[in-house]
């Protein structure tokens, strides 16, 4: 028997944040426990209190560089509510939409090319110094130009909507502060035919990884569970607006069509005392059978259907292959998420034939209230935004459950599957063994920077050190 060992894989890369993950094998070589550890800390849940509450959805964005147009309309959305307003404009509502829309095909391109394309081009095991982006240009050139220049589309469409492509202004309670010009329109308009061409190709890439090698697909980090995000009121898929849907592994209905103002009804929060990130999960089942997860896979087994034909096409596709049931296999969230850079393209396209976005009603107010609660689905999953204000209209009351953290305890079952099939009873651990480890994380996209807000006390360690650099002192609190 060899001795008990410990494996530390930090910082997990090609993810936005930083995370570990720590392996423990017994004097058998048996996995015994692997957890994602998330190392960071961030308060905006603390420190956005006493500011106002129009400043919310520009400060609350800050959480990220990768999807800061989430949190701006979450934000937004919430501060709709503390205006009175609960339909918008339509040009605020379709500005807001094609914001949206360009912001989830960007992030969805950069994680597919820049972050899993190396391992799926290249094998989850081939040498580290192969595994990037610039690998990926330099073997195939054309397709690492189209990345980059559809990723560039949607930052314009961004910055068109929004004023900046990362950190804008454009979403302010009650609308928007800006129209799209018939020239930046036809602009877009010229590009959007390459644009469809380039995502179908993208989404056939993905497709056929995934049926190629679907023995691989099934077994990876893969188990039953359930999936929840939001739906149009006739069940279709919508990411900017709807009500929230949760389906059990099979398929049953868990709850549907749930006004969003209700989360935390159905929802609960919970904490771990190895991880900054929070463990929800749905009351009605529990702690143990409650989680679930959210995300592009999810998406497609919660949605009817997809209201754009190529992208629906596609859908139907998709769920063929586990007959209509859900589809719990982690690797298919890339075809998922191919599937919903197709929807992005066609809502763009769509949008911009809209006369609305050149219309001037852009604002509206009514009575004042003052919780608000803003729901969307980011390109990682649901995000839920939820604020207090009082007479002041200061923040007093703010909380985040932000698409990674829905998706914590499924990372986490992931991490142990791959470790127990793919780790156990090895003498000798090599890199590209613990790269399967940090690819099923990688799957489902995590932004371990928005989701570290803890619950009550934050654990604090504090070290004093002499001149010589020798420990005198230590002190800890709330660990």
């Amino acid at each position: 028997m060899s001795e008990p060992r410990l494996i530390e894989i930090s910082p997990v890369t090609r993810v936005e944040g930083h995370g570990k993950v720590t392996i423990h094998l017994n004097r058998d070589n048996q996995v015994d426990e692997a957890r994602l550890h998330v190392v960071e800390f961030r308060g905006f849940e603390r420190f956005i209190r006493g500011r106002l509450y129009w400043e919310v959805p520009v400060i609350v964005q800050r959480l990220c560089g990768i999807c800061p147009v989430s949190h701006h309309l979450a934000g937004a959305k919430a501060m709709d509510q503390i205006v009175g307003v609960d339909v918008l404009p339509p040009t605020a509502e379709k500005m807001r939409r094609l914001m949206h829309y360009g912001q989830v095909m960007q992030s969805h391109v950069l994680h597919f090319f820049h972050l899993a394309a190396p391992d799926l081009l290249f094998g989850f095991e081939a040498p580290a110094e192969r595994r990037n982006i610039f690998e990926v240009l330099r073997e195939q050139p054309e397709l690492g130009r189209r990345a980059v220049l559809m990723r560039q589309f949607g930052q314009e469409i961004i910055e068109a909507t929004a004023g900046k492509k990362i950190h804008g202004t454009g979403a302010i309670p009650g609308g928007i502060n800006r129209n799209l010009p018939i020239a930046v329109r036809d602009r877009f308009l010229s590009r959007i035919a390459e644009m469809e061409t380039w995502a179908l190709e993208a989404l056939a890439i993905a497709r056929n990884y995934t049926l190629d090698h679907a023995e691989l697909v099934a077994d990876f980090g893969s188990f039953p569970s359930s999936h929840m995000s939001l739906v149009r009121d006739d069940g279709a898929l919508d990411l900017y607006h709807g009500s929230l849907r949760a389906i059990d592994s099979s398929g049953g209905v868990i709850f549907d069509h749930l006004d969003y103002n209700g989360y935390h009804k159905v929802l609960v929060e919970d904490v771990r005392s190895w991880s900054y990130m929070k463990f929800p999960f749905i009351r009605a089942l529990g702690a143990e059978r409650g989680w679930y997860r959210v995300g592009p896979l999810s998406r497609m087994n919660t949605a009817s259907f997809i209201d754009t034909p190529l992208a629906d096409a596609a859908h139907r596709e998709l769920r063929a292959v586990t007959g209509g049931a859900p589809n719990n296999s982690t690797l298919t969230s890339h075809w998922a998420r191919m599937i919903e850079v197709v929807h992005c393209v066609e809502k763009i396209r769509e949008l911009l034939h809209d006369p609305d976005l050149q219309g001037s009603d852009l604002v509206a107010r009514g009575e004042r209230r003052f919780e608000g609660i803003g729901v969307i689905e980011a390109p990682r999953g649901n995000l839920i935004h939820h604020y207090k204000v009082d007479e002041n209209d200061q923040i007093t009351y703010c909380n985040l459950i932000v698409s990674t953290t829905h998706n914590n305890e499924g990372m986490n079952r992931a991490v142990k599957d791959v470790a127990v099939k793919h780790l156990s009873g090895r003498d000798k651990i090599t890199e590209g063994m613990l790269n399967q480890v940090e690819v099923a994380i990688r799957a489902y996209d995590p932004c371990l920077s928005c989701a570290t807000h803890a619950l009550g006390q934050m654990p604090l360690q504090v070290e004093l050190l002499d001149a010589e650099g020798q420990l005198v002192d230590r002190a800890t609190r709330g660990a």
